[in-house]
């Protein structure tokens, strides 16, 4: 960090503490040169993540779409609220070390389906039977069969 009073590039921080709203750190830094103090504050440079949908549009990340339908396949399974957030939390933590600025929903919804599957195969066919859109019973028969080889 340079100072900004005589622009020496040895800096050394005497103080840091969150500010008020935890998303930033006040630092108060000293000059190695001049002596004279000043202050900085660091913030997470955080970008959106954009998913990419099945028409190609975009629209911000939101949790709640995948809490909801995974929320909906649990229903009335022995399925408890924290094991569905862990398991959301897992998918995330996947998402976002992916380090990619855009994911498409289909990656999500493969994700998804990987870990209903371990949780309840139940949930899983009800929730791969709205994702992949199910067009008769062949198709729901032929995700079962998938299911019962394994």
């Amino acid at each position: 960090m340079k100072c900004p009073y005589c622009n020496e590039d040895e800096t050394k921080v005497i103080d840091s503490r969150p500010v008020d709203d935890n998303c930033s750190i006040r630092r108060r830094r000293q000059c190695e040169k001049c002596g004279r103090r000043f202050t900085t504050y660091e913030k997470l440079e955080t970008m959106p993540l954009m998913v990419i949908k099945k028409d190609n549009s975009r629209e911000t990340y939101d949790r709640s779409k995948i809490e909801s339908g995974v929320i909906r396949s649990c229903h009335k399974r022995p399925v408890s609220t924290q094991q569905i957030d862990s398991m959301i939390d897992e998918i995330e933590n996947q998402i976002f070390n992916m380090e990619e600025r855009e994911v498409s929903t289909n990656m999500i919804g493969e994700l998804v389906m990987e870990r209903l599957k371990e949780l309840d195969e139940v949930a899983y066919v009800r929730f791969a039977s709205v994702y992949r859109e199910f067009k008769d019973v062949n198709t729901f028969m032929e995700e079962l069969g998938k299911l019962l080889k394994k």
